[in-house]
């Protein structure tokens, strides 16, 4: 018997869904929703160099209109902060704030606690079967959709200018 193919992708939106809605329970600890600490976590892992929302988006995948309103969100609340570009002065730099910082190993420590309730009763075997599988999916969506995303390749240098809005 052949296995429906539909099912397993409308499953796969349910399982994506579900850790969504596991991860937004965890994160109400902290008033975040699992998007905006999956973006402030990004962000607060490349503070040195700092991220634009162009790699956020390249990592992510979600419309930058989306991507604007999480950031606007972190920003107002204290966790984000933005610098103009030297290169180019409408391009911004998102590096981590002291505050955004201090809850990152909170992030950590839900982001593995979903995981395991998610993941509860796998094996080491069977969870690299799944990763096996799962990357499977994405090369061969990959190959039919598109290119793969691009790695960041413009450098900006930080600007002493003041911080500004992104």
């Amino acid at each position: 018997m052949r296995t429906d193919r539909r099912t397993l992708v409308l499953e796969n939106r349910r399982i994506s869904i579900g850790i969504e809605q596991l991860t937004d329970q965890l994160m109400a600890r902290k008033e975040l929703t699992a998007a905006q600490a999956n973006m402030l976590f990004f962000i607060l892992s490349h503070s040195d160099e700092g991220t634009s929302l162009t790699d956020i988006h390249r990592e992510f995948g979600f419309s930058k209109a989306a991507l604007c309103r999480i950031l606007k969100y972190l920003r107002q609340n204290g966790y984000v902060r933005a610098e103009a570009c030297l290169g180019d002065e409408r391009r911004k730099i998102l590096f981590g704030t002291e505050k955004g910082a201090q809850v990152q190993s909170f992030l950590k420590g839900a982001v593995c606690e979903a995981c395991d309730q998610a993941y509860q009763g796998f094996s080491d075997e069977e969870l690299r079967e799944l990763d096996r599988l799962q990357k499977k999916i994405i090369r061969n969506l990959t190959e039919h959709h598109g290119k793969p995303r691009a790695k960041r390749s413009e450098h900006c240098e930080k600007s002493s200018a003041a911080v500004e809005t992104v």
